[in-house]
């Protein structure tokens, strides 16, 4: 369990939540863990298949507390709201956004700022760690062009020259992606992102990390309220969760590709986990899939610090705390929306 801007995140997989006069109470095997004043919660996320008494969830709706449910895996499953919590206007504000590309701009810019002060993270961490493997002028240059392309992103207000330089830091970030993979070159070569179908064992893997970071995304937004299909860069598209896609851009380089750097510098995935189809499409093998969502999983317990916060937290519930800190931007509670910096 964690405490955390007045939201209560329950982790453990076994807590069962019920009500006790004015106290949410926390119970595991039937023996109280912890109990909480109502009054000082805003949100409740739990993530147990134990679940919370009918009373409690009546309290936590006529006090206006927000109440969500995923599985163990971060599965957003449903959320239960009381008739005046304001869900309704904060969707409404994040549609007045939406339709207007200034606000949108302003919005997702921090979101690309993040993205790219992460993959020059990502880069420069390889390049400290690992001086004597890699190019390290290469890695170097990359760097200091990613720092050039940040300090423009500062000043953008227009989201179409927002996308152009967004599209110019993954092209310099993704020319020396090959540089960070470590061992086994032959089997994981990466010679640039490609998709549908990926077509080799690295973007294979890229792109399935990146649709598990899009689910997660998408519950977080979808557990505080917002409406995961509505975007600010990327734009409404029938079936596409664009506000997910415009969050993860931030935890792609950082969560995503360092896990696949990681998988594969670390032997949890071979060259024999993949195959390929005859349209040339590479996939990874059953055994290896369940594998990959294992260790997935197992990344998502590590504690880290959060940047903005100062609190340590599992780098799971990252997601679900960037999007409460979307919401407070567009209700307003925050000036600006404070991206997931790295460190």
């Amino acid at each position: 369990m964690k405490h955390l801007m007045n939201t209560l995140f329950v982790t453990s997989d076994d807590i069962y939540l019920s009500l006790e006069g004015e106290n949410i109470i926390a119970k595991k095997d039937g023996v109280v863990a912890a109990r909480y004043p109502l009054h000082t919660i805003e949100q409740v996320f739990s993530f147990s298949y134990a679940g919370a008494s009918p009373a409690l969830l009546g309290a936590c709706t006529e006090r206006n507390i927000g109440f969500a449910f995923c599985t163990v895996n971060g599965r957003f499953l449903a959320r239960i709201a009381g008739i005046s919590n304001g869900n309704v206007l904060l969707r409404r504000e994040q549609y007045r956004v939406a339709d207007d590309d200034y606000r949108s701009c302003a919005s997702v810019r921090p979101m690309i700022m993040g993205k790219i002060y992460n993959a020059r993270a990502s880069i420069e961490r390889t390049r400290r760690d690992h001086a004597l493997k890699v190019d390290t002028e290469k890695l170097n240059n990359a760097s200091e062009k990613l720092a050039y392309i940040l300090m423009q992103v500062k000043d953008v207000t227009d989201l179409d020259s927002l996308r152009g330089l967004e599209g110019a830091a993954a092209t310099v970030y993704f020319s020396c992606f090959n540089d960070l993979i470590l061992r086994d070159k032959e089997a994981f070569c990466f010679n640039g992102r490609n998709r549908r179908p990926p077509l080799d064992n690295v973007n294979a893997m890229l792109s399935f990390a990146y649709t598990l970071l899009a689910n997660d995304c998408a519950s977080g937004l979808e557990s505080v309220g917002l409406d995961s299909y509505v975007g600010f860069l990327h734009k409404d598209r029938p079936g596409r969760k664009s506000l997910a896609l415009d969050l993860m851009e931030e935890l792609r380089p950082c969560f995503a590709d360092r896990f696949v750097l990681t998988a594969i510098n670390n032997r949890v995935l071979k060259k024999e986990d993949f195959f390929k189809e005859e349209n040339g499409r590479v996939q990874m093998k059953d055994t290896a899939r369940k594998k990959f969502i294992q260790y997935w999983q197992e990344r998502k317990r590590n504690v880290i610090t959060h940047p903005f916060l100062k609190e340590k937290i599992m780098w799971g519930l990252v997601p679900y705390v960037q999007s409460l800190l979307i919401a407070r931007y567009i209700r307003g509670d925050l000036d600006q929306y404070p991206p997931f910096f790295w460190k």
